[in-house]
């Protein structure tokens, strides 16, 4: 099902990493797309943009961004905004996403992705800064479903009816973290297929794929490790339900080689082929 509006599907893609950046360079490797982590790019120059410019040139991109803050009670940094959308139109990216969350308040950052209440109040208060953002960056915003490791008792939704609800309310896409679903729900001991069932499949622009560190008694969304079955299988329950989506795979701690990385993002590509091909990948 494609979404609403009309966002391509650029098959599977990595996130852009220094690690990376000779072999890239050098190599031009056959991948699909590259997503940009925006505040790696929005504030420096040199070598990092001199990359991120080769990059943009020859593959298609999309930023991803971890401190809009869109759940935060402090007023909306159109600085940050304005950084954020000259960097869209230098990289030619084709949708910007951040994540349903706070990063911190009264001016501080604490660069960590903060769990919300799911309350009417928080409703109304979010629907209207993404209605804001998006129209100030003249596109829709896409919002990434956290992992989290403490909820409120003050919520009155659970998380997945409440980012269904902001996106139909304020008319934004959503970038389903497939990982994020089974982390969270591992944490929260929630049923994760009852997640993926609700998110209305025309609002899914992209999906992310990545591993993390189990630790007995919950679990650590770090993105150092290889995809598990069990997000496999969530991958493969989205797919039916959504399509073809824009998939990317997110390697951030003890990242190997290129190929390594590249080669778990193409693991998906087998939905396309047939159910349970990602295992012979």
């Amino acid at each position: 099902m494609p979404d609403k509006w009309g966002f391509p599907d650029l098959g599977f893609g990595v996130g852009l990493r220094s690690a990376h950046f000779g072999h890239i360079l050098s190599q031009q490797p056959k991948v699909d797309w590259f997503e940009i982590l925006s505040e790696n790019y929005m504030d420096t120059g040199g070598r990092p943009l001199y990359v991120l410019d080769q990059v943009a040139a020859r593959y298609p991109v999309v930023l991803h961004g971890v401190s809009m803050s869109v759940g935060s009670t402090d007023p909306i940094d159109f600085g940050y905004l304005r950084k954020l959308k000259d960097l869209a139109a230098r990289t030619g990216a084709r949708w910007v996403s951040d994540h349903l969350c706070w990063t911190g308040v009264s001016g501080l950052n604490v660069h960590d992705l903060l769990p919300m209440p799911y309350t009417d109040e928080s409703l109304r208060h979010t629907v209207e800064r993404v209605r804001t953002i998006s129209h100030f960056l003249e596109r829709p915003l896409i919002l990434e479903n956290p992992s989290t490791y403490l909820e409120f008792q003050a919520s009155t939704w659970n998380e997945w009816d409440f980012l269904a609800e902001l996106a139909e309310r304020a008319d934004c896409g959503v970038l389903l973290d497939v990982n994020n679903v089974y982390v969270s729900s591992f944490n929260h001991r929630f049923d994760p297929n009852a997640y993926i069932d609700r998110i209305p499949a025309d609002r899914v622009v992209q999906i992310h794929l990545a591993g993390h560190t189990h630790k007995g008694t919950h679990i650590l969304d770090t993105h150092s490790d290889h995809v598990i079955d069990a997000v496999w299988d969530l991958y493969r329950r989205a797919y039916q339900r959504m399509g073809g989506v824009s998939t990317l795979l997110e390697w951030d701690e003890d990242i190997p080689g290129f190929d390594v990385v590249h080669a778990e993002a193409r693991k998906a590509a087998g939905f396309r082929e047939g159910p349970g091909r990602y295992a012979a990948a």
